[in-house]
């Protein structure tokens, strides 16, 4: 009897098309499962080429698709914050802000500037979730003070994009101060009749949303995005009943007047541009 053996192995690790694909090159949308190529997702704006869902993203893509191109003047951009109260939880304070600083490349949760969308000057104010949250700290209200003072001086209209789970409890009375000083800095700009156009993408909640990201004079919202204060269980928890379907998406918002446009991020940029001009925005 003989034996059928097989003469080489049938594929050579060697050419192993598997190890041949470097890691991380492709995305699966957490809404329907489609599976996309990385750059196939950024060529459309980070949104699933199947159902739209808009995946989260941070101050350089957003940056990146609003702005003119070059048009970035960023200030304040090496602000970090302190540790006034000497706070430690599983790590100290300081040693959260240098992990977070080396992992993302960004020194707090927001980023400020100047720039032109579609030739027109702006104040642009944008979050990043992935520092802490999104937490808002004394560096966040500080930034967007100061942006705010840059929007009425210059005259120019004032941008703010937020993603935040809320004011940054590490930094504990002094985080929640933040609310009153930037409110303070739009009731400024309102009352020189300066534009606040607040972007809310997901998710927008806690004291972000009780201060600056509700006080646009035009308040935009990204499709499905998460903008509340308090988050949905606690609500249920508190007035011990069910809440609406969708409640605290940004279609709900809509529909009860807390939010005036939904927009897809694809059409971002022009919303931006038709608002300006409705408001004479030169």
């Amino acid at each position: 009897m003989s034996w059928f053996k097989r003469k080489k192995e049938n594929i050579d690790p060697e050419t192993n098309p598997k190890e041949s694909i470097p890691d991380g090159l492709w995305e699966k949308c957490p809404e329907c499962g489609e599976i996309m190529h990385k750059k196939q997702l950024e060529n459309n704006l980070w949104t699933c080429i199947k159902c739209s869902n808009h995946f989260r993203i941070g101050s350089k893509e957003y940056f990146s698709f609003l702005l003119d191109e070059g048009a970035l003047k960023e200030f304040d951009r090496k602000m970090r914050s302190a540790d006034p109260l000497k706070f430690e939880d599983t790590k100290k304070y300081t040693s959260r802000i240098d992990s977070t600083i080396k992992s993302t490349g960004l020194y707090d949760a927001v980023r400020t500037g100047s720039g032109k969308i579609s030739g027109r000057d702006v104040v642009i104010c944008c979050m990043d979730f992935k520092f802490i949250g999104g937490s808002m700290g004394s560096v966040v209200g500080e930034k967007i003070a100061r942006a705010t003072h840059k929007a009425l001086k210059n005259k120019v209209p004032l941008i703010i994009i937020s993603a935040s789970g809320g004011a940054r409890m590490m930094e504990g009375a002094l985080s929640l101060m933040q609310m009153a000083k930037t409110s303070a800095r739009l009731a400024q700009l309102a009352d020189a009749k300066i534009p606040f156009i607040s972007i809310l993408t997901d998710p927008t909640t806690g004291g972000t949303t009780a201060s600056y990201a509700m006080l646009g004079d035009i308040i935009v919202a990204e499709p499905n995005a998460l903008i509340g204060f308090a988050g949905p269980r606690v609500i249920k928890q508190t007035i011990g009943r069910d809440l609406p379907a969708g409640f605290q998406k940004s279609e709900f918002l809509l529909e009860h007047g807390f939010v005036d446009i939904i927009s897809h991020r694809k059409e971002l940029k022009q919303n931006i541009t038709n608002i300006l001009e409705f408001l004479q925005v030169r």
